[in-house]
C-alpha cells in the first residue's frame, strides 16, 4: 500500500515536505528531469534555472520531480478533446433514479425513519462510523482570508463553521454510547484542507482543544494539486522558481484518502460507513445515523443526500440516471422543457428534481478500491485568469481575460462507475439540513444572514415542537440551540412550558 501511495503521489500530487535542506540538484539530476520535460514539449519551465540561486533551484527541482509531464499533456488533452462514448454522442437518455434506489423524508413512514436512525446510531456506538469533510476552501468570497471553517456567521454564540460541526460529532458520540452502553464511542473527523488552508486550519483547531474532540480522532490532511496550463497547453510557471499550481477539485478527495494515508487510518479503526460533505453548509447532520442507516439497509457503495429543487431555474446540479447509470447533471446541460417537466405521479413536482448538495455516503468497500478505478475519472476544464511568468521576457503578467485551464476532478464523477443497485439516493428537506455558505453579507441568498436565519428559524422549531414558547420583538426572531443539547432536536423536554425570549442561545440545560 505504502507503495502504491507513493506512485500515486509521484503521479497526481506535488509535494514538498517541510524542513529539507536546500541542496543545489547535481548536473547530471538535472539533465535527466530537464530532458524528461524536453521530451513532453514542456521545456520552458526551466527558462530562469541558470539564474536561481542555490534555494531556489532545490526548490523548483523538487517541485517538477513531484510532476510527472507526460500526464500532464495526458489528461490536459482529454479535459480539452473528451472521449465521446457512443451513447454521448447523441443527446444522452435522462430518466429519474429507479423509486427502488430513494427514499423521500416527505413520504416514508415513521417506522423506517426510526429503524434506520437506530441502525446507524448503532454503528455508531460500534465505532463503524467514519466523517470526511472537505474543506478547502478560504473565505475570500466573505471577506475573509480564513480557511472558510473558521467564519463566524454570527450566531448569538459566535461559533464558527468547524466548531458547530465538531459538536455535533461530539454529541452523536454522546447519543450513541448512552443508549448502547459503551464507554467510549469514537467518530473519527478526517478534515482534507487545501495546500493554503492546511495550516490556519490546523491552528484554528489546536488554539480551540479540538472543540471537546481528541485530538488523535481528528485527522488533518491536504488535497492535492495540479499545474495550471496556458491556452496553448504549457505548464505556467508563477514565478522564475516555481509552477503555478490549483487544487485538483474536490473530486481530488479521492487521491489524497489514498495518498494521506486516511483509508488506511479507517481500516485500521474498523470504519465501515463514512459519511462525507462540505464544510459551507451550517445544517449538516454530519454522521448522521438515519442517513447512515438507510444507506447500509440498501447496501449501498454510496448514497447521496438530495433536497427537493425549489423551481425549474434553479442553477442547481441533479442526481439522476444518465444513459442507465448514476450521475449528476449540471443545470447547464439541460433544457428548458427537460427542467420544466413534471412528475407523471404528481404534477406539482418536477420530474427532475434532486438537488445535489454534495452529502455522501460511501461503504469502506469502495474507497477501499479507490486505486483500482481512480485513473478512470475525468478531469474538467475550469478556464481562468491566471498570473504567469512571461517566459520569453521574464515578467509577471496579470492577465485580463482567461489565459488558461485549471484542471479539477467533481467528487461525483465516479458515480456512473456504480451499477444501479450499487447506488442509493436520500431527499431531505431543504429547511433542516441544506444551508450553504457561498455569498459575501448583504447578497441575500447563501450568505452569512440566511446562514445564521436557517439556524436561529431550526432551534425555534425544535423548541415549540418540545412544547417551549418563543416570544420577541420580531417575528423572525430565533433560538439557537447548542449542538451539545441536541442533535436533531431530541432532548429539549426541559423546555415544555418555559418562555423563551428571542433572540436567544440554549447552551445547558437550565
Amino acid at each position: 500500500m505504502a507503495g502504491l501511495a507513493q506512485n500515486v503521489l509521484e503521479k497526481l500530487h506535488i509535494t514538498s515536505p517541510a524542513g529539507v535542506p536546500a541542496k543545489e540538484p547535481t548536473a547530471e539530476e538535472y539533465q535527466t528531469l530537464c530532458q524528461k520535460y524536453e521530451k513532453a514539449g514542456q521545456e520552458q519551465v526551466f527558462a530562469f534555472y541558470d539564474k536561481l540561486n542555490t534555494e531556489e533551484k532545490a526548490t523548483l527541482f523538487q517541485q517538477l520531480s513531484g510532476i510527472d509531464p507526460d500526464y500532464i499533456n495526458t489528461i490536459t488533452n482529454k479535459a480539452l478533446n473528451p472521449p465521446k462514448t457512443e451513447a454521448e454522442a447523441g443527446a444522452p437518455k435522462l430518466e429519474p433514479l429507479p423509486t427502488s434506489a430513494t427514499s423521500s423524508v416527505y413520504d416514508t413512514n415513521t417506522d423506517d425513519l426510526q429503524k434506520w436512525y437506530d441502525q446507524g446510531l448503532e454503528f455508531v456506538a460500534e465505532n463503524q462510523v467514519g466523517v470526511v469533510l472537505m474543506a478547502g476552501g478560504q473565505g475570500t468570497r466573505l471577506g475573509s482570508s480564513a480557511p472558510k471553517g473558521c467564519y463566524d456567521i454570527g450566531l448569538p454564540s459566535k461559533k464558527s463553521l468547524f466548531q458547530l460541526q465538531a459538536e455535533r460529532i461530539w454529541k452523536v458520540q454522546q447519543l450513541a454510547q448512552k443508549k448502547h452502553g459503551k464507554a467510549e464511542v469514537v467518530v473519527p473527523w478526517y478534515v482534507m484542507t487545501s495546500g493554503p488552508t492546511r495550516g490556519p486550519t490546523q491552528a484554528f483547531f489546536e488554539e480551540n482543544n479540538y472543540f471537546g474532540l481528541k485530538k488523535e480522532n481528528v485527522i488533518i490532511f491536504e488535497q492535492g494539486v495540479l499545474p495550471c496550463i496556458s491556452n496553448d497547453g504549457k505548464i505556467l510557471l508563477e514565478s522564475k522558481s516555481k509552477v503555478a499550481v490549483a487544487p485538483d477539485g474536490n473530486g481530488g478527495l479521492y487521491q489524497a484518502l489514498i495518498v494521506s494515508g486516511v483509508v488506511e487510518d479507517m481500516k485500521k479503526r474498523g470504519v465501515k460507513h463514512i459519511h462525507a460533505y462540505c464544510v459551507d453548509n451550517c445544517l449538516v447532520k454530519v454522521a448522521d445515523p438515519g442517513f447512515i442507516g438507510f444507506a447500509a439497509s440498501k447496501n449501498v457503495k454510496i448514497a447521496t443526500k438530495v433536497v427537493r429543487k425549489r423551481d425549474a431555474k434553479e442553477s442547481v446540479g441533479l442526481i439522476m440516471q444518465k444513459n442507465g447509470k448514476p450521475d449528476v447533471v449540471e443545470y447547464s446541460e439541460i433544457d428548458a422543457e427537460t427542467a420544466e417537466a413534471k412528475d407523471s405521479s404528481n404534477s406539482e413536482l418536477l420530474k427532475f428534481r434532486a438537488a445535489n448538495i454534495v452529502n455522501h455516503y460511501y461503504s469502506f468497500e469502495f474507497l477501499d478500491s479507490i486505486p483500482q478505478w481512480s485513473k478512470d475519472l475525468p478531469h474538467h476544464v475550469a478556464r481562468k485568469k491566471i498570473p504567469y511568468v512571461d517566459t520569453e521576457k521574464g515578467e509577471t503578467i496579470k492577465p485580463e481575460k482567461p489565459n488558461g485551464i485549471k484542471l479539477e476532478q467533481f467528487v461525483f464523477d465516479c458515480f456512473p462507475l456504480l451499477k444501479m443497485d450499487h447506488f442509493a439516493c436520500m431527499e431531505v428537506k431543504r429547511e433542516d439540513e441544506f444551508s450553504p455558505l457561498k455569498n459575501a453579507r448583504g447578497t441575500g441568498e447563501d450568505d452569512p444572514d440566511t446562514s445564521k436565519k436557517d439556524i436561529m428559524d431550526q432551534g425555534k422549531k425544535w423548541v415549540q415542537a418540545a412544547g417551549g414558547v418563543v416570544t420577541g420583538e420580531k417575528d423572525e426572531d430565533g433560538v439557537e440551540v447548542s449542538p451539545l443539547i441536541s442533535y436533531g432536536g431530541e432532548g429539549l423536554g426541559f423546555l415544555k412550558t418555559r418562555t423563551i425570549k428571542a433572540p436567544a442561545v440554549i447552551e445547558k440545560e437550565e
